[in-house]
């Protein structure tokens, strides 16, 4: 047999070069899942942000109204309080802590005075005598001088006096004064007056503290004015022979609330 005669030998394996490969595709709940996570982890990345940020506001204003109070518990702290420019007030409140000590000292050397009655309280033109040194005495940044408190810085004052007197007469008129001497007018200027008649027959309440021939009165006054540098302030009483004579029973005093 010849060789010609023999065809090829068929092959075993055919490859389809026209197959695509086809891929496997991912579960759909896996993928949701690596999703849920990350926006998990971003929401709690804000949250935590957020607690830090509120942490620090409220850290930052506590120090704020720490030092305020400090300043607001002053009895004579209230100057703070008035209201500013507009564009001031958010400065204001960052610098209260470093204006409380100044305020305080400025507070301190404000002008004030306190007298007592004297053994020898009668003086010309009715003008009342004080005891300024010793016992319950105080003078600050002001002067004395012949029953008269001298003015040494200008300011809104409270003024007070209190007089006691003996209206044991058959009828005896109270006039009680403070009176103001300054630079601009030529004679002194009434501030503050008490007016009263006593007589014999009103009635009359025995104190332990009065003898028999006694009938002791008060009179208290007491107001706010503006005082210049150079003013003078006294105590007038109508008839003060009739003053009492004591330390407790008599008294004057001033004392600066603003410049």
């Amino acid at each position: 047999m010849s060789d010609s005669a023999v065809g090829p030998f068929p092959q075993v394996f055919v490859v389809d070069s026209q197959a695509s490969c086809v891929s496997v595709p991912t579960p759909k709940k896996a993928r949701c899942s690596g999703m849920g996570q990350k926006i998990l982890f971003m929401l709690m990345g804000i949250a935590m942000l957020g607690l830090t940020l509120q942490a620090y506001l409220i850290f930052h204003l506590y120090n704020k109204v720490e030092a305020f109070s400090h300043c607001a518990s002053h009895p004579l702290c209230q100057n703070m309080s008035r209201p500013s420019a507009p564009g001031q007030q958010g400065d204001a409140l960052s610098r209260v802590g470093a204006k409380v000590e100044p305020r305080v000292e400025q507070i301190q050397n404000r002008p004030f005075a306190q007298l007592i009655g004297s053994s020898n309280p009668v003086g010309e033109d009715n003008v009342v005598q004080w005891e300024h040194k010793g016992g319950e005495t105080f003078t600050n940044h002001m002067g004395y001088s012949k029953g008269q408190l001298l003015v040494q810085m200008e300011g809104h004052y409270y003024i007070y006096s209190k007089v006691t007197l003996n209206a044991a007469e058959e009828c005896s008129l109270v006039q009680h004064k403070v009176m103001k001497v300054t630079k601009a007018y030529g004679q002194a200027i009434e501030l503050m007056k008490s007016k009263s008649s006593r007589c014999t027959w009103n009635a009359k309440v025995s104190t332990p503290k009065s003898s028999p021939g006694e009938d002791l009165r008060n009179s208290f006054l007491a107001g706010i004015f503006h005082l210049q540098t150079g003013d003078k302030i006294y105590v007038t009483l109508e008839d003060i022979q009739k003053i009492h004579r004591g330390t407790t029973d008599n008294i004057m005093g001033a004392f600066m609330i603003a410049p």
